[in-house]
């Protein structure tokens, strides 16, 4: 059976990295109807936080990403090591220096064929004789994967490219043991869209900061699982099922997947877009309540209307806040280039003035009536459509480009809409 392990150490957040390759783990094991084990590599014991451990745990599932066993806490094992420790001992193929053991390396190839990558060697002395356990008697990273993976029954070891060097390392330490070695897949590493090192400034941010920014798990697993591996046929976008059915090793590229913020901007859209009214309500009133936006007893009917007309313009559910903050104003700050730009046109406060004058008199402030009343003056008044438009929506938004003018028009509703053209009126002199 396939078994394949993710192995995070509790010393800091998932990162994207981390959680690609837990990913592709994740997505391995699914596709074969295997076994993904969660083990926690915390024998670092002054670095290991509870608070990372926890935080690494809720980012899996908020992914999706649920383990079939685990998780196991290396802390928890130190017997296993130590009995292994021994063994190499007694059999002459370690010694002991002070209190720590150290594996004898024997001067000969290592050579082992990575199923993305092809054969791999290691001249002889490439590397030095192994630690096993250090002298605080703790084990050594090298050591206590081969140990943990022989015991858990893992088939194959998929990770970042950069563990390419500690493989022949591992190999020796099999060797030694009388262990069969796992198939190991070395998966290329991310790097910015400039192919530069990815760092904080270029994407290299713990998927916590994405989830609170307002990028959806179903967009993160989705743009994860094209870092590095492909759909076919320049697709971008597929549901969880297809990518588990999709999801091959042997499609996996060779050369460092680009981290590209645009896209995934992109991407979150598409999936914002995908979602119902009620669905995005639902993930966006955590976030209004918490910046007080809005209080518990908000007006759902409105709250959904104003959800509608912005969904649109959405990349992250974090954009909503400032898309939206015109509807929940009070008054309208005007910036000193809002101000200029409605002084700029004579007609302009007196367009504005019998607008109100019109939408005064409406019965009803539905969409198509506004609509209607606002086109037939611009056809009186012999003006163009955008003589109107801009200074209309400058006035009651603060802002030149928007949503469409009269949709929010209607979701403002006639009374913050005659307030706010007043307002203007009385501020252009």
């Amino acid at each position: 059976m396939i078994r394949v392990r993710f192995a995070p150490s509790p010393t800091g957040y998932l990162h994207i990295g981390g959680a690609r390759t837990a990913l592709f783990n994740w997505l391995f094991a699914r596709h074969n109807k295997g076994k993904f084990i969660l083990r926690i590599e915390d024998t670092d014991k002054a670095r290991s936080k509870k608070i990372f451990l926890d935080q690494i745990l809720e980012d899996l599932r908020w992914l999706g990403l649920n383990w079939d066993e685990g998780p196991y806490f290396q802390s928890e094992r130190s017997k296993l090591y130590t009995e292994c420790a021994q063994k190499l001992l007694q059999e002459g193929l370690a010694f002991s220096e002070g209190k720590a053991i150290i594996l004898k390396v024997p001067q000969k190839d290592f050579e082992f064929t990575d199923i993305i990558r092809g054969s791999i060697k290691f001249a002889a002395g490439s590397f030095k004789d192994q630690v096993l356990i250090k002298s605080d008697g703790t084990p050594t990273y090298n050591f206590a994967c081969c140990c943990d993976d022989h015991q858990m029954q893992i088939s194959h070891v998929i990770r970042g490219d950069d563990h390419i060097s500690n493989t022949p390392k591992q190999l020796a330490i099999y060797e030694a043991l009388n262990f069969n070695p796992p198939q190991f897949v070395h998966i290329p590493l991310i790097v910015a869209g400039d192919r530069s090192r990815l760092s904080k400034r270029k994407g290299a941010m713990p998927v916590s900061y994405y989830r609170e920014q307002g990028y959806l798990p179903e967009t993160l697993f989705n743009f994860l699982a094209l870092l590095g591996w492909s759909l076919g046929a320049n697709r971008e976008i597929a549901s969880r099922d297809e990518i588990i059915k999709q999801f091959k090793l042997e499609r996996v590229l060779k050369t460092a997947a680009a981290f590209n913020v645009e896209k995934l901007d992109w991407m979150n859209g598409q999936y914002i877009q995908s979602l119902n009214t009620e669905k995005l309500k639902k993930l966006l009133l955590p976030l209004l309540l918490q910046k007080k936006v809005i209080t518990q007893n908000y007006d759902e009917n409105w709250l959904a209307e104003v959800i509608d007309l912005l969904k649109p313009r959405m990349k992250k559910l974090s954009d909503f806040i400032s898309l939206a903050e015109f509807f929940f104003e009070d008054k309208i700050k005007y910036t000193a280039e809002a101000k200029e730009f409605l002084r700029e046109k004579e007609k302009t406060k007196e367009i504005l003035g019998k607008l109100v004058g019109v939408l005064d008199g409406l019965e009803s402030f539905d969409l198509p009536t506004v609509e209607g009343a606002c086109r037939r003056l611009i056809a009186q008044e012999g003006i163009r459509g955008a003589d109107l438009i801009h200074p209309v929506r400058v006035a009651l938004t603060g802002k030149r480009v928007g949503p469409g003018l009269f949709e929010t028009m209607a979701v403002l509703g006639k009374e913050k809409v005659l307030d706010r053209l007043n307002q203007v009126v009385k501020l252009i002199t």
